[in-house]
């Protein structure tokens, strides 16, 4: 038996973090003795790990400019501090602090580092390394780097400086779980038969482009299509899009519904679902919707064109860019194949993302270490 780390910022309520509690979650304990940890003891989603698997917390709070501060220590003095105990495997399972924390593991542990997005740039790297010197040294202690898409790989290649080849193994979903929670009632929110109900699901934060899905949003009613938005989650963008929405004059067509800790079934009775993302790893919201069938439109961010085919043979993809996006959610209602047809096209590719492949692809690549 392996005894495996996985150290992730926190427990919040994001794609990556979900996605990690699918994966521990489904995991052959009889092989793998796993314990998550957080470095900030915070976020909704510690209770939903598996009893098998052993939680540990960090920080009773979450401060700001933790990135900032941490960087006056060490890897090797962060990793003191938060690991406590010997395993065989330690998993920085986000880019960024955790990495640079596990990077500092003394000898005698195999080392993996997940990457979930795009990191673009120098700039974007050394908001949390001293500098790209440090980024480059950190990464290369790594004995695996695991990318969620080819995209991601390809950014990680084009931005760092390091040894070995990433790899790409795709997030884990609970693709029963999902489709079961997906017909459950809705009894807080009425979707209107008159109105093309738009739903989209993730933090209100600037990365997630929701500024410039209000106003496609906008157009779109002007050019005569009844548009709904709903918005499925909460963040610090909040007040700035519902001003935005006022005063574009259509508030009482977008609905902030806040979190919900069963999104599926928002998704599932929606009429279409909106990535509209600056940036992602591998969409595990679209993925969603793709497994409850629900036709999908989004940006050519991160994983789009694995999640939809390169030529929207399962949805449709878009320049990262609002005229685009307006064009191709204008295209997805306007066009004879249209919802219907990408309705069966999203339901014959969630099936590519069954928790059991996606796990064991996972378990056959620690087991190799």
């Amino acid at each position: 038996m392996k005894k495996v780390l996985f150290l992730i910022p926190s427990l919040g309520h994001g794609g990556a973090e979900r996605v990690l509690v699918n994966l521990v979650n489904h995991m052959d304990y009889s092989k793998f003795d796993i314990t998550v940890q957080t470095m900030f003891d915070v976020g909704i989603y510690q209770d939903k790990l598996n009893e098998k698997v052993k939680y540990k917390g960090g920080l009773k709070w979450y401060f700001p400019g933790n990135t900032f501060v941490y960087k006056l220590f060490s890897p090797k003095m962060l990793y003191k501090f938060y690991i406590k105990e010997k395993y065989d495997i330690v998993i920085s399972y986000l880019e960024g602090t955790s990495a640079r924390v596990v990077a500092g593991c003394p000898d005698g542990s195999k080392l993996v580092s997940w990457i979930h997005i795009e990191q673009i740039n120098d700039k974007y790297v050394t908001k949390v390394f001293r500098n790209m010197a440090e980024a480059n040294l950190c990464y290369d202690k790594y004995d695996k780097i695991v990318c969620v898409s080819d995209t991601v790989k390809q950014d990680f290649e084009k931005i760092f400086d390091v040894s070995k080849e990433p790899i790409v193994l795709y997030n884990t979903v609970e693709a029963d779980v999902i489709k079961k929670k997906s017909i459950e009632p809705i009894d807080d929110i009425e979707y209107s038969k008159d109105e093309i109900n738009v739903c989209s699901v993730a933090k209100l934060m600037y990365s997630k482009g929701y500024d410039r899905l209000i106003p496609v949003c906008k157009r779109l009613i002007d050019d005569g299509f009844p548009i709904h938005l709903y918005l499925i989650g909460k963040g610090e963008e909040k007040d700035n899009l519902k001003k935005q929405a006022a005063d574009l004059g259509i508030l009482d067509k977008v609905t902030f519904a806040g979190f919900k800790s069963n999104p599926y079934k928002y998704v599932k009775n929606a009429d279409l679902y909106v990535c509209s993302s600056r940036r992602e790893g591998f969409s595990t919201a679209v993925t969603e919707a793709l497994i409850i069938g629900t036709p999908v439109v989004s940006t050519n961010c991160s994983g789009a064109y694995e999640l939809l085919g390169k030529n929207n043979e399962y949805g449709i993809v878009t320049e990262n860019e609002e005229n685009a996006l307006c064009e191709g959610i204008k295209e997805m209602l306007s066009n004879e194949k249209g919802i219907a047809y990408y309705k069966q096209k999203a339901i014959e590719r969630g099936k590519k993302f069954d928790a059991e492949q996606t796990v064991k692809a996972v378990e056959d690549m620690l087991w190799r270490l």
